[in-house]
């Protein structure tokens, strides 16, 4: 096949491709608008998710075979119409699901023990340590909302920890393991002292906490959000920061990102925004919980041979 590589892709990625006889071709892009002239003349295109891949390009799109995409979220890519055309998908959420468990871990460790506030204090001078007395996650209850690769990743860092970890999946059932126990979401609502999200974005999932959501847990609860911006509506969160509903959060991710995760508007931060990045019980990263050294070379092999094994029983 010929494949076009259009986005940064670890090496390892092309001598896979390359020793089970394929060509690749690597033409970095910024966006889906640079696919249009190409597309029509590869078999496979691997992409990130600054592009959107729908009905117009995939019908300019005479040879496709394939659709990769670098990393784990499919929400620019119209899997549906890629299915009804016969061409095949491949997403690696494999390749960074330990890198989003660990982040996700030290994002409640920092959030719990108020490192990031403290850090803060002691390079001003200032040595505090009774205000700074954290919490431990032994004997916490956390809920883990989605308990796929990332969700039960998580669940693995948490082990040893004698939290109490229960997870709710609305697609799965019977995966209660060493790691976690099978709930309902309505039991997570009534035990969770701890949420941590890992939903992908769909019309089901986006702003799927919002202010009815998170009144509905009985205890005032710790948030955790890895999985994407949108799952989660901002200003609902700053009322139930306010009001002590929610006692502290922890966002990689941003309802005001750009579609490709790649930038927020700081200069013209929303007013939710702007109560966030003055907070101290606020922890943000820019959508960084699967951007480890190690998730780049994973992310390559794994799409590598996922596609190899593919078409090879082809």
């Amino acid at each position: 096949m010929k494949i076009l590589i259009a986005s940064k892709i670890h090496r390892l990625f092309v001598d896979e491709l390359q020793k089970a006889g394929h060509e690749c071709m690597t033409t970095i892009l910024k966006n889906s608008g640079g696919l249009e002239p190409l597309i029509g003349e590869y078999h496979g295109i691997v992409v990130n998710s600054r592009f959107m891949i729908g009905k117009d390009l995939i019908d300019k799109a005479r040879k496709l075979q394939f659709v990769a995409r670098i990393g784990s979220g499919m929400e620019s890519i119209d899997t549906t119409y890629l299915e009804q055309q016969g061409i095949r998908w491949f997403n690696s959420p494999e390749g960074n699901r330990q890198a989003v468990g660990e982040h996700t871990l030290a994002l409640l460790l920092n959030l719990l023990n108020k490192i990031n506030i403290a850090d803060r204090q002691v390079r001003h001078g200032q040595w505090i340590r009774e205000a700074n007395r954290g919490l431990e996650v032994e004997g916490k209850t956390i809920g883990i909302i989605g308990y796929g690769n990332m969700g039960s990743s998580f669940a693995r860092c948490l082990h040893g920890f004698d939290s109490n970890v229960i997870a709710y999946d609305k697609y799965k059932s019977n995966y209660s393991d060493d790691y976690v126990c099978e709930k309902s979401l309505e039991e997570l609502f009534e035990q969770s002292d701890i949420v941590s999200m890992h939903v992908p974005l769909t019309e089901e999932t986006k702003f799927m906490v919002n202010d009815v959501f998170i009144r509905s847990f009985k205890k005032n609860i710790y948030l955790l959000n890895t999985s994407r911006g949108k799952v989660l509506k901002t200003a609902d969160l700053v009322e139930n920061l306010k009001s002590g509903k929610v006692l502290g959060a922890a966002l990689d991710v941003l309802e005001y990102e750009s579609a490709s995760f790649e930038q927020i508007g700081f200069d013209n931060f929303p007013e939710p925004m702007q109560y966030l990045a003055t907070a101290d019980n606020v922890i943000l990263t820019p959508h960084i919980a699967g951007w480890s050294v190690e998730s780049n070379v994973k992310h390559a092999q794994v799409l590598a041979r996922k596609i190899v094994e593919a078409f090879n029983e082809d």
